[in-house]
């Protein structure tokens, strides 16, 4: 019986899932979705192709965290400190908290955004969500906490309907990926954003650890790759469709090179002819705060597990707040921090484009310690090796040169 012999697969599967998409309906945070608005209201569907090409980039990178992770049941950070000493840990740490900082920010601004689109004040839009991260992760178990970020993170394929009521044009799709701007800085700047918005150092950090956390081990190697390949196909999907919206919309309303997209009221006002005032309001403002919700939740546990690895202190969501103290401090730390500051900033200017240029700034060294991990401190028969050694190196090295380009394009380089 074929069918209930593949039950026990299925069942192992559920199981094993979790840790990858989590971190891939994450990836699609407030500001990589600005940044997919902003392409297509200014450039079309010209950037839809390169959302396609991110998938299996994506992947790659992550698959690495995945046989990490279920190799040798240890974080990101603590195996940059055994293999390459703690200076190299707090290197790696401080690129983490870079760009964790500025996606803290830029998630509550997202919410503070939406929260000004209705009327709720700055405490409410800011200060329940902080209540709710915090409440789960004190109370709360891996699972429990992986279970409610599915959850609220599948409201963000609300994106996904918005696009098909956007209505666009098939043909207008097709015929934009032969006309790409390469030649304009300002292409090239939002071609190094989107890769800085879908390659972030904390993605890497937190599914390393949340393997470990969920006692992934190589046992469950595959069904965890299938799980990240699922996220990273759902988590372009959603990035295209924003990016199909504001094209079909904004972009053909002429609308996008007026500088006037860049918090999410203004997003959210703009995409409203689709749906109508009200639902178009409502549906955007469900799947921002989903995207913000979930990834704030991510970042904030990858600078937890972060600084437990660096430090060698206990960091496990299955201890409690008294036997692992810095872990659940950081967490708290991270979470109050960015609502107050997004409190205390009357005009919310939306960071994305410039927190994810500086995303992919700070490519190198994710890339670059993750991938000497995955090739010299594995057992030889689980590390990286043989052609898909040399396909990890050559998508790695082509992915950086863009975002450099696009980075240098940014600073006025080039």
């Amino acid at each position: 019986m074929p069918h209930a012999a593949s039950l026990p697969r299925l069942s192992t599967l559920l199981k094993t899932a979790g840790p990858g998409l989590v971190v891939m309906l994450a990836d699609t945070d407030v500001g990589s979705l600005i940044t997919a608005a902003q392409s297509g209201a200014r450039w079309g569907y010209s950037l839809l192709l390169l959302q396609i090409l991110l998938v299996p980039i994506l992947y790659i990178v992550q698959e690495l965290t995945v046989r990490l992770g279920t190799a040798t049941g240890r974080g990101h950070g603590e195996l940059i400190r055994a293999h390459y000493g703690p200076i190299w840990a707090w290197i790696s740490y401080a690129g983490l908290v870079v760009a964790g900082i500025g996606a803290i920010v830029t998630e509550f601004s997202g919410m503070a955004g939406i929260g000004d689109v209705f009327g709720a004040p700055r405490l409410v839009s800011l200060g329940l969500p902080a209540a709710l991260l915090l409440g789960l992760v004190f109370t709360g178990s891996y699972r429990r906490v992986e279970v409610v970020a599915i959850a609220v993170g599948l409201f963000e394929l609300v994106f996904i309907g918005l696009a098909i009521a956007a209505r666009p044009n098939p043909g207008d799709i097709v015929a934009s990926f032969a006309h790409m701007p390469l030649g304009d800085s300002s292409y090239r700047v939002l071609i190094a954003a989107n890769i800085g918005a879908v390659i972030m150092p904390w993605m890497i950090f937190y599914q390393q650890s949340a393997i470990v956390d969920k006692g992934l081990g190589w046992d469950h190697a595959r069904n965890a790759r299938l799980d990240t390949f699922v996220g990273a196909v759902i988590s372009q999907c959603v990035m295209g469709a924003i990016l199909i919206a504001a094209a079909a919309t904004i972009g053909q309303a002429g609308q996008g090179t007026k500088n006037g997209l860049e918090t999410v009221g203004d997003l959210a006002g703009a995409f409203t002819p689709a749906l109508g005032p009200w639902l178009g309001q409502v549906v955007f403002g469900v799947g921002i705060v989903a995207a913000a919700f979930v990834a704030l939740n991510v970042v904030a546990l990858a600078l937890a597990w972060g600084f437990g690895d660096v430090t060698g202190r206990p960091h496990s969501l299955e201890q409690s707040p008294r036997e692992a103290p810095a872990f659940y401090g950081t967490f708290a730390l991270v979470v109050v921090a960015g609502a107050v500051t997004v409190q205390l900033v009357t005009n919310l200017v939306a960071l994305n484009i410039a927190v994810e240029v500086m995303n992919a700034l700070l490519l190198p060294l994710a890339l670059g310690l993750l991938i000497l991990l995955a090739t010299r401190a594995l057992p030889e028969d689980r590390r990286v090796r043989g052609a898909y050694k040399w396909v990890v190196y050559g998508v790695s090295g082509l992915t950086v040169a863009f975002a450099m380009i696009g980075v240098l394009d940014g600073v006025g380089l080039l």
